[in-house]
C-alpha cells in the first residue's frame, strides 16, 4: 500500500535533545546526592519515557524500573523540575530536519509525532521549536494507556490522520519504534544518528544516515509496492 501520511519519533530523529535531558537527569541526582553521569550514558537510557530515564539514570543502570519508591518519587518530581526549566537550552534539530519537514508538509503528506516524551514536555518543546503547526498529530507517551514499542499509539495517529495503519510510515532511531510499527503493520524507515544501539541489525524497510535522505527513500518505497 502506497504510503500516504508519516509519523515521527522525536527524541533521537527530529532533535537532539540529550545534553537537556542530562542537565536535568544530573541536576536531579545532585538532588538525591549524587554524582553526574557522562552524557553518553544518559543517552542510553533514553527512549522509554521519562520515568524509565529518570529511574535508570538514579540507579545508572538500563534494567533499572519505575516503582515508585519514595526516592524516584522525589527524583522524579526534581527532574520534572529541571526539565521544564529548560527544555531548549542546547536542544537542537539534527541537519536538514526542518527543511524536509516543509518539503514533506508541502507535498501533502499528514505528518504526526509518535513518542514516549510525555505530553507535558513534548507539546511545550514543540512550540519551542516552532513546528508544532507541521504536525498534524501528536501522541506522547501519556496520551494513551499504552506506549511504544505497543501498536497504539501508531493505529491512534493513523485514525486521527485517516489514513490505514499499513500507509502510515514510522520513522525513528531506536527498537521502539521498529517494533511499534511492525506491531502495527506500518512501514519502518530507522535513522541511524540518535540514540539506539545496533540499528542496522534491526531490519527496517530502510535505513538513512542523514534525514534529507527521507523524500528520496519515501518515493522508492512507493514504487515498490
Amino acid at each position: 500500500m502506497p504510503i500516504q501520511a508519516i509519523a515521527f519519533d522525536l527524541d533521537g530523529t527530529l532533535i537532539d535533545s540529550v545534553h537537556d535531558l542530562a542537565r536535568a537527569a544530573n541536576l536531579a541526582r545532585a538532588d538525591a546526592g549524587l554524582a553526574p553521569l557522562e552524557v553518553d550514558a544518559v543517552a542510553s537510557y533514553v527512549g522509554d519515557g521519562a520515568a524509565s530515564l529518570v529511574a535508570r539514570t538514579l540507579a545508572d543502570d538500563h534494567h533499572a524500573e519505575f516503582t515508585g519508591s519514595e526516592l524516584q518519587r522525589a527524583a522524579m518530581g526534581n527532574f520534572d523540575r529541571h526539565y521544564k526549566a529548560g527544555l531548549k537550552i542546547a536542544t537542537e534539530f539534527y541537519p536538514q530536519v526542518q527543511h524536509t519537514l516543509a518539503e514533506l508538509h508541502a507535498a501533502g503528506y499528514p505528518l504526526a509525532i509518535v513518542t514516549n516524551k510525555p505530553e507535558r514536555y513534548t507539546l511545550p518543546l514543540l512550540e519551542l521549536l516552532g513546528i508544532h503547526e507541521r504536525f498534524d498529530c501528536v501522541v506522547a507517551g501519556d496520551t494513551l494507556p499504552q506506549k511504544k514499542p505497543a501498536a497504539e499509539p501508531l493505529l491512534h495517529a493513523a485514525a486521527a490522520l485517516n489514513v490505514p495503519a499499513q500507509a502510515l510510515l514510522m520513522v525513528g532511531d531506536s527498537k521502539n519504534d521498529l517494533l511499534a510499527a511492525r506491531a502495527a503493520g506500518s512501514p519502518v524507515v530507522m535513522v541511524d544518528y540518535g540514540y539506539g544501539e545496533n540499528v542496522a541489525a534491526l531490519g527496517a524497510d530502510a535505513l538513512i544516515s542523514a534525514f534529507d535522505e527521507l523524500p528520496a527513500v519515501l518515493a522508492a518505497l512507493n514504487t515498490t509496492v
